[in-house]
């Protein structure tokens, strides 16, 4: 990249040599091939004249939203270049507006459009589909981000956190645990144990005492040790992919700067200089996750061995390795919870450390205890023989109970952040995040209970050779039925809600294209996209009712599962008949529910690997999911914001500072406006003065305001709005995503522009001679609105002159 802030690339894609802005290029067609070499200056008379003309050339950097789309389509031309950036992101302009610097005059009045490209961050390849099995760690991560504002109570801020990252460790405990229970339990322990299981399946015959008639791997211990093997792969394969996707996607450092004083009002911690750069803590975490993991694995093995050794009255020096190990196992974990607990994020510089030796060797330390904890269990042991099942009730009860404690916990901390400074946009009055923390917990206990249930039915296909999962899984299978009907309940009052919506808009939509035939069948199409856009505002209301329900009826299944160590049906044996066929019914319709829905999520995975459309539709998920940084669980997919937000200061603060007074409109569209704003507060407050915003379909307020107020609320809003030269704001009441901003505005009445029709035209027109679509979400740029603003903003940003100076210039502001 050049020192005026563009790479210097052929304007046309000739062959041959050709030596422009003193750039000699070589050029064959291929821009992987071209080669660009220096030349010195001639004389200082020409820098100053090129200095001089860059002053009038303005700057559209484009942002596009979820989903994304192509640097053709978003600069409107199939003849596009790759000015900086790499096959993961980068920044695009057409081929004629390569050298756009050094021709000012073929731009006077208009900008010059580039698109920075960054969806290959989250839908590009294949093998970002199996991030699906992350979903429960990206859920419990985004509840980390969801605290109420509360400034002044920095103490009751970390505790929030605190309780969020706890929850994220039981979540890896929990996979693990689920992993142990079909490796260990069903298939090891279970089925390998028992012939009419093993006849069925005969790559357990060599683990079947009965079967390979007493061979080496037939004792109890070895089957344990051998499919241990299993859950610790899988934890190694999280850290694995854990630091993969760090190297890959968030290594990327922030531009280096002063922080800004947090004493101002308003002032958001994603204008920190670290905000962005989160190294230390996920290194930190990701080996206390994997410890966490291996320890899981370590203890599920010694333990089967040690209740043996202390029920038969083994030998001393077993029965002493058993304590030892077990006294190890919890050390271990107490140092995880330890390391876990310390204080998260170094958001004030770019934290480039590491931490001490004692966390980074955890894992290791935890994997000799594991080893160690295999060869204990493989010691032979005359008489040890398996039978029923291994005690994972008291695990998963022991974590479903945890779980439920944090989030209770986490809801009180939660309340008493959002009376500190109430919002009353903020969602669910500040409990969004406990609400978001409980999903994770119940998607995480679906997944777990899903696949064990699953392998379960697999193995024993008459259903009578061996017990099958823990009590305390069925029960909670046995719960999903009333809470679908709950949710179906609830569906159904908002589509009578939106019907209604629907009724009133009819007469909205005649006064807003009045004077136009009528035509029944085109209004109520509009009425009726107008009602189902208002849904997206009635989030809150469903994950509310979501996460009380889930939690209330885990409670009731815990409770049911430690009292009466029998599954619903048998609970409910002797009593009505109508309490009994209803367990029945709930458990068998629960136990086919839990199955089927891993069942799906398994093949929409598999689907999406090898589907680019499926793919680019579990993308869009990622988009919205994985904008925070890994600040609560180390193993969720990776952030694109730690690259994404880096790259756009970077480009923005190249533009402005390259020439005293040069303009630029970034202007992002959905996602691509949050994306704008996050690198909009990385400037420094001189850059962020010459840098105008504008925003379309942007769910800066009505999603990120109302679920993440501590970031995206209205005084943070607003200092962004005061910060910049100018912010105006595009929305269609058509649109479920995009909203207003509710900001009173300076260049403007309001930063909001009215809404925008949708559709353009009611019926045909000389201009639309077919029939206008309805745009909602997309397409922004049809609108003349869209061009208006922009032209308006460019208008402002008068060359060399900052707004003060504008100001007393009589330009109105």
């Amino acid at each position: 990249m050049s020192s005026t802030g563009h790479a210097l690339l052929p304007r046309h894609s000739h062959r041959g040599d050709s030596v422009r802005g003193g750039v000699r290029r070589r050029w064959n067609g291929d821009p992987s091939t071209r080669t660009d070499t220096y030349l010195p200056r001639v004389t200082g008379e020409v820098r100053t004249v090129e200095r001089a003309s860059a002053k009038r050339t303005a700057l559209e950097l484009l942002v596009h939203g979820v989903g994304g789309t192509t640097p053709q389509e978003m600069l409107d031309d199939p003849r596009t270049v790759r000015i900086t950036g790499d096959d993961t992101a980068a920044v695009f302009r057409r081929a004629d507006d390569v050298d756009a610097e050094s021709r000012p005059d073929d731009y006077r009045g208009k900008p010059v459009p580039e698109a920075y490209v960054w969806c290959n961050l989250t839908s590009g390849n294949s093998a970002r589909a199996l991030w699906l099995l992350l979903l429960p760690f990206m859920v419990v991560n985004l509840a980390h981000w969801m605290r109420p504002t509360a400034p002044g109570r920095a103490r009751t801020v970390r505790l929030y956190g605190l309780l969020v990252r706890l929850a994220g460790l039981t979540l890896t405990v929990l996979l693990v645990a689920a992993a142990c229970e079909v490796a260990l339990d069903l298939t090891a322990w279970q089925c390998a144990g028992t012939r009419a299981c093993a006849d069925r399946h005969s790559w357990l015959g060599f683990l079947s005492p009965e079967v390979s008639h007493g061979g080496w791997w037939s004792r109890p211990g070895r089957r344990l040790a051998l499919a241990a093997l299993v859950p610790a792969a899988l934890t190694g394969l999280l850290w694995y992919l854990s630091r993969r996707t760090w190297s890959a996607y968030e290594s990327q450092q922030p531009m280096s700067r002063e922080p800004e004083p947090d004493e101002e009002p308003g002032r958001t911690s994603l204008g920190r200089p670290g905000f962005w750069y989160g190294r230390r803590l996920v290194a930190r975490l990701r080996a206390a996750h994997t410890a966490a993991g291996l320890l899981t694995v370590a203890a599920a093995v010694a333990s089967a061995a040690a209740r043996f050794d202390r029920r038969s009255g083994g030998p001393v020096l077993l029965n002493a390795l058993g304590w030892l190990l077990d006294a190890a196992i919890v050390a271990g974990a107490a140092v995880v919870v330890w390391v876990v607990c310390r204080r998260g994020r170094s958001e004030n510089r770019l934290d480039q450390e590491l931490d001490q030796h004692l966390v980074r060797r955890l894992p290791l330390a935890s994997l000799a205890l594991l080893v160690l904890a295999l060869v204990y269990a493989g010691w032979e042991r005359p008489g040890w023989q398996s039978e029923g099942r291994l005690p994972g009730d008291a695990t998963f009860g022991a974590i479903a109970f945890l779980q439920g404690l944090l989030v209770i916990v986490l809801g009180v901390v939660a309340h008493v952040l959002h009376r500190t400074d109430p919002d009353p946009r903020a969602a669910m009055r500040g409990l969004g995040g406990p609400a978001v923390a409980m999903l994770a917990c119940a998607l995480g206990g679906v997944m777990s209970g899903g696949v064990s249930q699953r392998v379960a039915d697999w193995l024993d296909g008459t259903g009578a050779s061996i017990d099958g999962p823990p009590v305390l899984l069925t029960w909670q299978a046995s719960v999903i039925p009333p809470l679908l009907i709950l949710l179906l309940l609830l569906c159904g009052w908002l589509a009578w809600r939106a019907w209604l919506l629907r009724r009133t808009e009819l007469g909205t939509v005649e006064l807003d294209y009045a004077g136009e035939p009528r035509d029944t069948a085109r209004t109520r199409r509009i009425a009726g996209t107008r009602a189902m856009a208002t849904l997206t505002d009635r989030a809150p209301l469903v994950v509310a009712v979501t996460a009380a329900a889930t939690l209330l009826l885990g409670a009731g299944a815990l409770i049911g599962a430690l009292t009466s160590d029998k599954t619903p049906s048998q609970a409910a044996e002797g009593t009505y008949a109508f309490v009994h066929g209803g367990a029945q019914t709930a458990q068998a319709l629960g136990s086919w529910l839990i199955g089927v829905g891993f069942v799906l999520f398994v093949t929409w995975g598999r689907r999406a690997y090898k589907d680019a459309s499926a793919r680019r539709t579990i993308g869009i998920l990622w988009d919205v999911g994985t904008f925070w940084p890994r600040a609560a669980h180390p193993f969720a997919p990776p952030c694109y914001a730690e690259r994404a937000v880096p790259d756009l200061t970077w480009r923005m603060a190249t533009w402005t500072r390259a020439e005293d007074g040069r303009r630029l409109v970034i202007s992002g569209h959905s996602q691509g406006s949050v994306l704008a704003a996050a690198a909009a507060w990385q400037l420094t407050p001189a850059d962020r003065k010459r840098v105008a915003l504008l925003t379309y379909g942007s769910p800066l307020e009505r999603l990120y305001g109302r679920w993440f107020p501590a970031h995206f609320g209205p005084a943070a809003l607003s200092s962004l709005h005061a910060e910049v030269d100018c912010w105006r704001n595009l929305y269609r009441l058509t649109d479920p995503i995009g909203g207003p901003v509710h900001l009173s505005g300076d260049c403007g009445p309001a930063v909001d522009r009215a809404p925008l029709k949708d559709p353009l035209a009611y019926g045909r027109t000389p201009e639309h001679p077919l029939p206008a679509p309805i745009l909602g979400h997309g397409d922004y740029q049809a609108d003349p609105a869209f061009a208006e603003e922009r032209a308006r903003l460019l208008a402002r940003l008068r060359p060399g002159e900052v707004p003060e100076q504008r100001a007393e210039a009589g330009v109105e502001r």
